[in-house]
């Protein structure tokens, strides 16, 4: 018998104030019964990074030809392109080409490093990818607020994330590895 997913609801209050999106939110993610914590909160960290009331969450692990989240456009064609991990460069090559934009999140401390040396040169040449890497020390207070009913308020502000659960108070600060061509 199969292990099904497991459902975690997450409610945000979106304050971005870099972009001026300003939202509440209340989420449904699945997560697949080889996901981590961790990567579940690098996904949930994404979508409010991006937030958008037509972003949605895909198949994600369940599916190779979808990210983890997409932004879709009225007729159909693929706006921005969300993943996270440590993708092969052939998928995120294919990803630059189905989409107008392509975002990767980067959360695996040192092993981004090596995966950047064996695929920074080719990625390189993609001008509408953009990289962001999710500082591992700075992720660990997240992963430990991880649950099933998740009640979080996200404020964005020169860069950086703010988020208040309860009685945490936690910061996080992007760091842009590659950036979209001007």
């Amino acid at each position: 018998m199969a292990l099904k997913a497991t459902i975690f609801k997450a409610t945000l209050n979106i304050a971005d104030i870099d972009r001026g999106v300003y939202l509440d939110t209340t989420l449904t993610l699945a997560r697949h019964p080889s996901e981590t914590d961790q990567r579940l909160i690098v996904r949930l960290l994404a979508w409010a990074l991006n937030a958008d009331e037509a972003l949605v969450f895909t198949k994600g692990l369940c599916a190779d030809d979808e990210p983890e989240l997409w932004l879709k456009s009225l007729h159909g064609g693929i706006d921005h392109w969300i993943d996270v991990g440590l993708p092969d460069e052939r998928r995120l090559k294919k990803a630059c080409n189905r989409s107008e934009q392509v975002t990767l999140y980067t959360y695996a401390g040192r092993s981004v490093d090596l995966w950047w040396q064996q695929n920074g040169a080719l990625l390189s040449k993609q001008d509408n990818l953009r990289i962001i890497d999710l500082p591992e020390e700075e992720l660990a207070p997240l992963v430990a607020l991880a649950e099933r009913n998740m009640q979080w308020q996200v404020t964005i502000s020169e860069g950086q994330l703010f988020i208040s659960a309860g009685d945490a108070n936690i910061g996080l600060t992007p760091v842009t590895r590659k950036d979209w061509a001007q």
